[in-house]
């Protein structure tokens, strides 16, 4: 068959497909035997979807030889992450209490990438209902980053990420509420864009106004950033169940070929609030130098933030667990009794987490609000002069499993999400993807790209650009 498909990009295969030289069945079988060959060493997938993968192959290459229209991603497998559904396919959300739980239908966004022809082989790991950001479960266990087994992946969408970089799978969509596609995408070396809110639907029920609180996107990961941009351009657009969702504004596929020597790009380490560690402020800065070699300006410019991160993460705190309690209240609507009877089916994470902490006040969600209002003027402010915002992703390498770190360059943090600076984005709703930026000591590290509400291209110009000039691929350990 010639090359290994398990080593080409998205966009290849479905170049390849198109062009009558690779056959959609041969794609399914190679990437179905390498998850079954490696699929241990991580622990990406929860389950993996061999007979619809090779039903859906077939149907594809059917279609290939009676001469109808193809789709954008004709042939292609892709991983969806364990919270969203593949009908006919399990659902577990990472939870003892959906171990069984068989989804009737698709997704909106996985059914807009099956019709655009991706093939399905699988559901990748994610934190029980994705609350954490590194992915372990009593379902499936913990992931890994493949850059060292005994280190983790980032979570929530852990799973889609370890598959990407292990190359058990070239796309794998996320969800991201405050970090889950660029954490993971930063401790594993790919590529992870949250798009503007609203751009790629949620269809919560029953709460179909969930994805506010804070704002929660689908977006896609990959291994390159054409690869992340075809998908986009898939997966967005109003949906008529999706009270906030969004009209696509651009081609994002030919934003990965634009220039970017107009662009004026403001960097900030720790977005002028995190402490970051020297090792990866290092690497984040040397990385820079990517954009310059492609002819953009840039400032060393803080955002002017009037709190620091501690008020970001309680101001996160306030709103998410408004929500994490919300999908509580859904349990006992479906049956389940998370307070009592299946307490114990629960993570005690989630029980500290959630069942018992105190629920905010309506005085303390406004102050949140506040809080969440001076993050938005400020980055605001910043994209008034400058087209680009770029900082670390996280402030650490991946670290190991069950010692989440407690200090950060010297600074005491909160050790769930202390080490985390893609909070801020997700209460404003601007665009922001993690670049792989280089490693330290063999460990992946991510910069975090932002730009302007519905400039989605611009980021993934950008992102492509330092592709170009800084290439991450041959960094894998596969």
């Amino acid at each position: 068959m010639g090359t290994d498909p398990t080593r080409l990009s998205a966009s290849s295969i479905a170049r390849r497909v198109r062009e009558g030289t690779l056959s959609p069945v041969d794609v399914a079988d190679a990437y179905l035997e390498r998850i079954h060959d490696r699929g241990d060493r991580t622990n990406a997938f929860v389950t993996v979807t061999d007979e619809l993968a090779r039903e859906s192959a077939a149907d594809a290459a059917a279609a290939i030889e009676a001469g109808e229209p193809l789709g954008p991603l004709h042939g292609v497998p892709v991983a969806i992450k364990d919270l969203d559904d593949v009908a006919g396919v399990r659902t577990t959300s990472g939870s003892l209490l959906y171990e069984d739980h068989v989804a009737d239908a698709d997704s909106p966004f996985v059914e807009r990438l099956r019709e655009a022809g991706a093939v399905v082989v699988g559901k990748t790991n994610t934190p029980e209902f994705g609350l954490g950001t590194t992915t372990d479960n009593r379902v499936a266990g913990r992931t890994s980053t493949p850059f060292d087994p005994e280190r983790v992946s980032g979570g929530s969408s852990g799973g889609a990420a370890a598959a990407l970089a292990d190359h058990l799978v070239p796309l794998a969509p996320g969800s991201d509420a405050g970090g889950s596609i660029r954490i993971p995408a930063s401790f594993c070396g790919v590529y992870g864009l949250k798009p503007t809110y609203g751009l790629v639907p949620n269809v919560d029920r029953p709460n179909g106004f969930a994805s506010h609180t804070p704002f929660t996107h689908n977006g896609p990961l990959a291994r390159t950033v054409e690869d992340a941009a075809l998908a986009l351009d898939v997966m967005a657009g109003v949906h008529p169940r999706d009270p906030f969702s969004v009209p696509a504004a651009d081609d994002y596929r030919s934003a990965v070929d634009r220039r970017i020597d107009d662009l004026s790009v403001a960097f900030s380490p720790g977005l002028g609030i995190y402490p970051v560690e020297p090792a990866v402020r290092e690497t984040v800065a040397d990385a820079v130098s990517a954009f310059e070699a492609a002819g953009a300006t840039v400032d060393t410019v803080d955002p002017a933030f009037d709190h620091d991160h501690e008020d970001v993460l309680e101001a996160y705190y306030t709103m998410a667990r408004v929500r994490w309690q919300s999908l509580f209240d859904s349990l006992e609507a479906e049956g389940f009794d998370p307070y009592g009877d299946d307490r114990d089916r629960l993570r005690p994470y989630l029980v500290d987490l959630i069942m018992d902490a105190d629920a905010p006040t309506t005085r303390e969600y406004k102050r949140a609000d506040a809080v969440r209002t001076d993050v938005f003027d400020a980055l605001q402010d910043c994209f008034a002069d400058y087209d680009l915002l770029v900082s670390a992703t996280l402030a650490t390498t991946p670290f190991r499993h069950g010692e989440e770190p407690e200090t950060i360059d010297g600074v005491e943090v909160e050790p769930l999400r202390g080490w985390v600076l893609t909070q801020p984005y997700n209460l404003s709703g601007h665009p922001a993807a993690s670049v792989p930026a280089g490693l330290v000591d063999g460990l992946p590290v991510g910069m975090q790209v932002a730009g302007p509400r519905f400039d989605d291209a611009t980021v993934l110009a950008a992102s492509a650009a330092v592709e170009r000039h800084r290439p991450w691929h041959d960094d894998y350990p596969a």
